[in-house]
């Protein structure tokens, strides 16, 4: 086998994956059913674990981002295999309650690989060290588990729209254990928890290139995290209060689920290395705008929840509440993101904030200074203060016969 030959399997099956998914959503959508916006989330995986491969085989991540993608394409299969047989041509297809009791546990091998061997073998695709060896096997077991035991559980199936349907895979001896059965559940979270601290522990051992390839994870996956848990404040607080569910609600719905395609996005980027080193800027900002949006829908909450029980009385369910906070969230957008950027660069990039008001202090003193010998000397202690060189010396060119002192060069 060339050295090509795994580049263009690759290749060919993220083009069967690609084939499978398009098929399921045309069949959804004859079956009235719509789109499915996971396709984007799902067909990412693949195309950035394709990408990986074929730059560096040996890296165990692009295979599992292309296994979620396969697995993601499996099930898609076996969706169009039962909605075809169910809502298309009803009795067309032999025994698609077969093909859901397999779709119903599907979501493990899926979400449990992002969350755990994704993870723990991130960058290299090794673990941290052999001592992980034996997590890993938890984490195995701990995917493996919940799965046969929703695949033979008895009782309704849990895919949504076919609850009606009994599981043709369940076994009935297992009736009076499969509450105690489902708590293999807990598992799941458990190795969750394990390799994000197996992540951690790799990012205070880390430098250079791997530790810039940790923060761009970081970085995609808090945004996600972030946006996710600010969807749900809303949702819980805002929405019971509103007598029609606002249109800017629903785009952060949308905004917050297809933000999980940052995950592999940033995997993408750190492994193949593509703009690594802008990494600590974006971070900032996402830092910043992360902090400003929790505040500002705090902010929005709040008013919205004080507005309406101080107008209640003269303009019952009155949209006036809404329209006001929407106003005031507005007006403190700017303040609140200068003040959020000033804190956050004096508490987490102190260099950078001191350098700025260093800077600042010195075009101050620029302005009022004509004597050459303390403006040298300002300039060699900003220098000195701003980017901290083990040496400093100052050049002046000759200028009419006038000698300028002697000296190195900034090291």
């Amino acid at each position: 086998m060339t050295r090509r030959t795994p580049s263009r399997l690759v290749w060919v099956a993220l083009g069967g994956i690609t084939l499978v998914v398009l098929a399921g959503e045309a069949v959804s959508m004859a079956a009235g059913l719509g789109v499915d916006p996971a396709v984007a989330l799902l067909l990412s995986f693949p195309i950035i674990g394709a990408l990986i491969v074929t730059r560096q085989p040996r890296n165990g991540i692009g295979w599992i981002m292309l296994a979620i993608g396969i697995a993601g394409a499996v099930v898609a299969m076996l969706e169009v295999y039962a909605e075809y047989s169910l809502a298309v041509r009803p009795g067309s297809l032999p025994r698609p309650d077969i093909a859901l009791a397999l779709v119903a546990p599907s979501w493990i091998p899926v979400v449990g690989v992002m969350g755990t061997f994704l993870i723990l073998l991130f960058p290299d695709g090794r673990l941290p060290s052999p001592r992980w060896r034996p997590w890993a096997w938890f984490c195995a077991v701990a995917l493996a588990l919940p799965f046969i035991v929703i695949l033979f559980a008895p009782g309704p199936l849990t895919v949504e729209a076919y609850r009606y349907l009994r599981n043709p895979l369940g076994i009935d001896t297992l009736r009076p254990f499969v509450d105690t059965l489902l708590l293999t559940i807990v598992l799941i979270p458990i190795g969750f928890v394990g390799c994000a601290v197996g992540l951690f522990r790799r990012f205070r051992r880390s430098h250079g290139q791997e530790r810039l390839q940790l923060k761009w994870l970081a970085a995609g996956a808090g945004t996600t995290a972030t946006l996710y848990l600010i969807g749900v404040v809303v949702s819980l607080t805002v929405v019971p209060q509103l007598e029609a569910e606002p249109v800017w609600l629903g785009a952060l719905d949308q905004i917050s689920f297809y933000s999980f395609v940052l995950v592999p996005v940033t995997i993408g980027i750190a492994i193949l290395r593509h703009r690594l080193y802008d990494i600590d800027l974006i971070i900032n900002r996402t830092i910043v705008y992360g902090a400003l949006t929790a505040a500002l829908t705090l902010a929005y909450v709040v008013a919205v929840t004080v507005l309406q029980a101080l107008l209640r009385p003269f303009a019952g369910r009155s949209q006036l509440a809404v329209a006001g906070s929407t106003l005031a969230v507005a007006a403190l957008f700017r303040p609140g993101r200068a003040r959020i950027q000033t804190f956050i660069d004096r508490r987490f990039y102190r260099r950078k904030y001191d350098a700025g008001r260093t800077l600042e202090a010195f075009s101050a003193r620029l302005r009022d200074e004509v004597d050459l010998d303390p403006l040298t000397a300002e300039l060699v202690t900003l220098v000195g203060d701003a980017m901290q060189p083990t040496h400093v010396s100052l050049w002046l060119r000759e200028t009419r016969g006038v000698t300028a002192p002697d000296g190195g060069g900034f090291h």
